[in-house]
Formats: C-alpha cells, sequence, structure tokens
C-alpha cells in the first residue's frame, strides 16, 4: 500500500465529523435545566393570575357597565390594582419600585426592611449554628446525651414556631430584652436542629476501621475529634447549614410578626395584609426569597472554599 494511500484526507475528515450542538456546550447544559423550570413556573403562573383574577375583573367591567372582549378581560387580570395572585410583571414592578425609588433608609424601602430581617437573620443563624455544634459535640461524646437529650431536641421541633414565638416575646420583653435579640433567638430555636443532627451524623460518620486505626496510632481522644471526625463532618455541616440559614430567615420574619414590628419583611407583610396591599405582599415575598437564595449561595461558596483547602475537591 503507497503512503498517499495511508494519507488522510482533511476534507472527507471535516466532512464527516458531525458538528457540535450548542446545548453540548458545558456552560448551557448545566443552565437549561432551571431556565426551562422557571419559564415553566412563570406560565403556570400568569395562567393562574388569569384564572383567579378574572372573576374580580368581571365584576368590575359588570359594575361600571362597561363592554369588554376577552382580551380586555385578560389585560385587566394581569394589570389588577389589588390581585388575588400578583402577576409576576407586577411583583418585579413593585419591588423594583420598592428598592429604587425610596433611600435605602426609608421605611418605604424594601432595603431597610430587608436590612433589618437580615441582621436578625444573621445572628440567629450564628447563635443557631453555635449551639448545634456544641450539641453534637457532646451527644457524640457521651453516651447518655444521646440517649437523655437527643429526644428532647427532636420534640422541641414538633411545637410549632407561630405558637413559640410570641411567648418568647412576651417572656423577654419582660427581661427588657427587645428588638434584635428575641427575633435572633427565635431563628436560632430553629435553625439549631438541623445543624445537631447534620454534625452528629457527620462527627459519628468514619468508619470503626478508621477509629480502631487511631487507636492503634495510640491518638487521644482530641486527635481522633480533630483529624478523623472533623474533617468526616465537613460536608454533612454544610449541608446542614444550607438548610438552617434558610429556616433562620423564617425565624426572623415569624418573630416580627407577633410584635407588630414597625420595620423588617414581616411588618412589611403585616402592613400590606392590614391595608390590602397585595403587590406589597408579594414583593416582600419576592426580597425574601431572594435574601434566601443569596444567603444559600454564600453557605455554597463557603462550602466549596472550605473543600478546596482541605484538598477534598479540584
Amino acid at each position: 500500500m503507497t503512503s498517499s494511500a495511508l494519507e488522510i484526507d482533511p476534507e472527507h475528515t471535516a466532512s464527516s465529523r458531525k458538528p457540535r450542538s450548542i446545548w453540548h456546550h458545558p456552560w448551557i447544559a448545566d443552565r437549561a435545566p432551571v431556565v426551562v423550570v422557571v419559564a415553566a413556573l412563570i406560565v403556570v403562573w400568569y395562567v393562574a393570575a388569569i384564572a383567579m383574577n378574572m372573576s374580580l375583573v368581571r365584576d368590575a367591567f359588570e359594575r361600571e357597565e362597561t363592554v369588554y372582549t376577552v382580551s380586555d378581560l385578560i389585560e385587566g387580570t394581569l394589570n389588577a390594582e389589588r390581585p388575588l395572585v400578583a402577576a409576576p410583571h407586577q411583583v418585579v414592578s413593585q419591588f423594583v419600585d420598592s428598592v429604587f425609588d425610596y433611600p435605602p433608609d426609608s421605611p418605604r424601602s424594601l432595603v431597610y426592611h430587608g436590612f433589618v430581617t437580615l441582621s436578625a437573620t444573621v445572628v440567629g443563624f450564628l447563635l443557631g449554628t453555635a449551639f448545634g455544634i456544641i450539641l453534637a459535640v457532646l451527644i457524640v461524646h457521651m453516651r447518655t446525651l444521646e440517649k437523655s437529650l437527643l429526644p428532647w431536641i427532636i420534640c422541641s421541633q414538633m411545637v410549632p414556631i407561630l405558637a413559640v414565638a410570641p411567648i418568647i416575646i412576651v417572656v423577654l420583653g419582660a427581661l427588657g430584652l427587645r428588638g434584635l435579640l428575641p427575633k435572633s433567638i427565635i431563628s436560632a430555636y430553629l435553625c439549631f436542629f438541623p445543624v445537631a443532627i447534620g454534625m452528629v451524623k457527620g462527627l459519628t460518620s468514619p468508619d470503626p476501621i478508621q477509629r480502631d486505626l487511631m487507636r492503634t496510632w495510640s491518638a487521644t481522644r482530641a486527635q481522633v475529634f480533630w483529624k478523623l471526625r472533623c474533617p468526616s463532618s465537613v460536608p454533612f455541616l454544610f449541608a446542614s447549614l444550607k438548610v438552617a440559614v434558610t429556616i433562620s430567615l423564617i425565624g426572623a420574619i415569624v418573630g416580627e410578626l407577633p410584635t407588630g414590628a414597625q420595620a423588617g419583611i414581616g411588618a412589611r407583610l403585616l402592613a400590606g395584609s392590614y391595608y390590602g396591599q397585595t403587590l406589597q405582599i408579594w414583593a416582600a415575598l419576592f426580597a425574601a426569597a431572594l435574601m434566601a437564595a443569596v444567603l444559600v449561595g454564600i453557605v455554597g461558596f463557603a462550602e466549596r472554599w472550605t473543600l478546596r483547602r482541605m484538598g477534598a475537591r479540584p
């Protein structure tokens, strides 16, 4: 066989190679499912807004004895002043107005209310995380606490927070503690549980053979804890923190409801419900969801940084 026969025709190779689809691009492949789900939810949201608001708009047209068409009816459902279900564009518009149309320190600004709630959330999250980690360490190292304390920790979460929050507010108020601390304690009460359970699972995750090996090396309990149990518990800890930080935000909002607070996302929700400002309620909920997403993103970034520093991921 001649050397010319062994040569590969570049044109033939290029023509036989199939073009790579744009959907196979890693950046698009990772985000396409999220975009599709969000788009589907928005479509369902619009359909629900039209269906729920249609009777209100129809009654308004009939009271005014106005002749209307189907397109007028649909347009009215998507732009109602006080709708039962606000359309997505109405929520975004109200959110943008509440954030950018007022100074950040104005009581009408969502930035002001969000900062008040965020402060209680962060303080409660730190308190709950510290308390949960301490409880987990004690439970792992003291077998009696596992049988006596752990069931009570689980039972504590069976009490509805809406019933506990007013009690905490009243008791702490009688002691002269008002403002940030009561809301933070309610947040800590909610978020310590997933941290404690996750850390117990993480600290007990090393295999018995690994613990036996540490004892073979004459390692002390402190060395076993810091060199084996702690590194093994890090993935469990961050998984729990992602849950805890969102629950902490919920606790801060709930803590604002029974106090009649004048500031915070909870206060914004109460004011909207008192005065029938549906769009204000939806905008506050959108702000709370955005804050939760940012907080989870920060915890996720800390997780990736920590695992990379530990050499657990590239």
